[in-house]
């Protein structure tokens, strides 16, 4: 194993992988893991001592170094995605005033818009501030303070920038060795992490997954999705057949005091991929109402035509992460809404009522198909 090594360029037809010191390695199967990189911004100065990306372990070792180094009092954020929500959560214990910049209304633009709001009221609620329809013009060095960004809503100090506005696969290499690129930006594999040429492959955040709702092709990059395409590759590199059989975009993540979790596809992608989409969204209890009250919003998608569950999306005190987990399951086995509305589920009262929130947000979905 060499770490802290550059593999600098493939030379596919003499079967070696040359390394940044000059050194050449031959392979007969080759195995692309390069992973993502984090989008930057068009901003004139983002390039400024103290603007961060977040992407890897080390991106967050030296913006904790940074933050102790300079003592740092003030960040903002640009951008409100995961990152951008984990991140203020951090950077609010660590005792650092947090201000995010986002370009939309609302943070998560994944989820629906309620679920969102109750995301901001979170946010708002611990003092990090929430600058909406934000549009960063310049970053400064210039100034009392280490950074100043001048935005269309004004100019905001800070001794740190913090850039979390996405991230794309890195295909070089791939581009490269003339492998297929799939409609996603990401490397073309099948079922088995074989990309165009028979004897690579890939697996992780650089290449494409199957989505079993849409039954296309995607790129999401997550952490449990690249695990286990790894595993995938090493058995069949190992020479074990076995076959990738997909995900359904199951993700979370934690917000303060609040569970916030997605799996499938909302309205938008269900057009795009076909189907007639209709939505319901329910507030309700995490738990019996003789236990008390513990907020739990959840929104159901399904197929008007077909009655197929195509996603989910919960926020809540507690409960979301559990209830998004179960219509995971139930996407991946093609539940329809009908189905989901009589899930045998775990009855307790500290967990639930008798009736969950699944069942009388499908019970209420079906009603409208």
């Amino acid at each position: 194993m060499l770490l802290q090594t550059e593999a600098r360029a493939v030379d596919y037809e003499k079967s070696y992988v040359e390394l940044a010191g000059g050194e050449k390695m031959p392979f007969d199967i080759l195995m692309l893991a390069t992973g993502t990189r984090p989008l930057k911004p068009d901003i004139p100065g983002i390039e400024s001592p103290g603007v961060f990306s977040l992407k890897n372990l080390e991106d967050a070792i030296h913006i904790k170094a940074y933050l102790r180094q300079n003592n740092c009092r003030k960040v903002i954020i640009i951008g409100a995605g995961f990152i951008a929500m984990e991140m203020s959560e951090a950077l609010h214990t660590a005792g650092v005033k947090t201000t995010i910049f986002h370009r939309g209304a609302l943070p998560a633009n994944r989820w629906d818009p309620e679920l969102s709001q109750l995301m901001l009221e979170e946010l708002q609620s611990h003092g990090v501030e929430f600058v909406a329809e934000a549009q960063t013009k310049t970053i400064s060095a210039a100034g009392k303070a280490l950074l100043t960004a001048v935005t269309n809503q004004g100019d905001w100090e800070a001794d740190m920038i913090i850039a979390a506005v996405g991230v794309k696969p890195n295909v070089d290499l791939a581009e490269s060795l003339g492998l297929k690129i799939g409609p996603s930006g990401a490397i073309a594999v099948n079922r088995f992490q074989q990309t165009s040429k028979e004897n690579i492959y890939a697996a992780g955040d650089c290449c494409e997954s199957f989505h079993r709702v849409t039954r296309r092709w995607v790129n999401i990059p997550l952490g449990d999705i690249a695990n286990k395409q790894g595993r995938v590759a090493g058995f069949n590199i190992g020479g074990k057949q076995v076959r990738f059989e997909g995900i359904v975009g199951a993700q979370s993540f934690r917000l303060f005091g609040l569970e916030c979790a997605a799996t499938g596809i909302d309205e938008k992608e269900a057009k795009t991929a076909g189907f007639e989409p209709v939505s319901n969204l329910v507030w309700g209890n995490a738990i019996a109402r003789n236990m008390g009250q513990k907020k739990l919003g959840l929104k159901l998608i399904a197929d008007k035509a077909s009655g197929k569950l195509l996603g989910a999306q919960a926020v809540g005190e507690t409960g979301a992460v559990s209830r998004v987990n179960a219509l995971s399951v139930a996407l991946w086995a093609g539940l329809t809404i009908e189905d989901t509305g009589w899930l045998d589920l775990a009855y307790s009262p500290p967990y639930s009522g008798a009736w969950d929130i699944i069942h009388m947000t499908a019970q209420e979905l079906r009603r409208k198909i």
